[in-house]
């Protein structure tokens, strides 16, 4: 009888911790949540049908704000950036690391490394080929940079570029998808030890050790990623961004988009009348 008595407790002990143990989850991923807040975004790097954010309005409007920056372009000033955290943004810098770009200053040391047929969707870019033999100490070194001049963020764009069968065999790229996976969580655990954040570009897959995701969309395609994609990110507090193109109701659009995920969204979109960006979350 006191054998089974101390069985019971035991049982009932361990029952006892093994709540706690899903409780403390549970709240950890309920704390998680909470502190996941929208954040404004501005974007000087890219747009798809009319222009990006200007430095001057980023500096006039941004404020405590997800600021992606091309520092490498002709059009941005790096002495800026000390100016744009003045207002609690966070500045992202953009890297493709699935193209080289022929206006780049190291494209010439990066093309052998690339495929000779240039990418029919953009002028001037062309697919990488291969990711063991020395792409990654290139792009090692533009992360350094982008550490030296104070971002806060990589943006890593073309992660999926070695995803795509049909890409592989029209543009003959030798790297297999797992070896592409490889290289670029290799560049994020090499920027994480830099003391900067990983933003996942238009893919979840390999993308758990990154700190954040922006997907893109249009008028014609919205949500074509999958529920699953964003939700892993927000659920896990971190941030989440959806970039929306050449739209003539963005108010509507962003409406929708909560209503799938929560008000932890962030959201950009590129207004058909503007014809520029119009930022929400501000």
């Amino acid at each position: 009888m006191r054998k089974k008595l101390i069985l019971v407790s035991i049982l009932i002990i361990q029952m006892i911790l093994l709540s706690c143990s899903n409780g403390k989850n549970l709240l950890d991923a309920a704390e998680n949540k909470s502190l996941l807040k929208p954040r404004c975004v501005y974007n000087q790097a890219y747009q798809e049908t009319y222009h990006p954010d200007s430095l001057d309005g980023i500096l006039q409007n941004a404020q405590g704000c997800y600021v992606l920056v091309d520092p490498f372009s002709e059009e941005f000033d790096i002495e800026q950036i000390p100016e744009i955290h003045t207002k609690g943004n966070s500045v992202g810098c953009y890297i493709s690391v699935g193209t080289g770009e022929n206006w780049r200053d190291d494209f010439s040391t990066m093309q052998p490394f690339l495929v000779k047929k240039q990418w029919g969707e953009w002028a001037g870019e062309y697919f990488v080929n291969e990711t063991t033999t020395g792409i990654i100490p290139i792009m090692k070194e533009r992360i350094n940079q982008m550490a030296e001049l104070g971002c806060d963020w990589v943006e890593f764009d073309n992660m999926d570029w070695a995803f795509d069968e049909k890409n592989r065999q029209n543009y003959q790229i030798h790297a297999t998808s797992d070896e592409g996976e490889k290289y670029f969580q290799e560049l994020c655990d090499y920027t994480h030890d830099l003391g900067l954040l990983c933003m996942a570009k238009s893919t979840r897959i390999g993308a758990e050790n990154f700190d954040g995701i922006t997907i893109e969309s249009n008028n014609r395609k919205k949500n074509w990623w999958g529920d699953e994609t964003l939700q892993g990110f927000l659920d896990q507090g971190k941030l989440t961004i959806i970039v929306h193109y050449n739209e003539t109701d963005c108010e509507k659009v962003y409406d929708e988009y909560l209503l799938r995920y929560d008000d932890g969204l962030s959201f950009i979109c590129e207004d058909r009348w503007m014809n520029e960006y119009m930022h929400f979350n501000e």
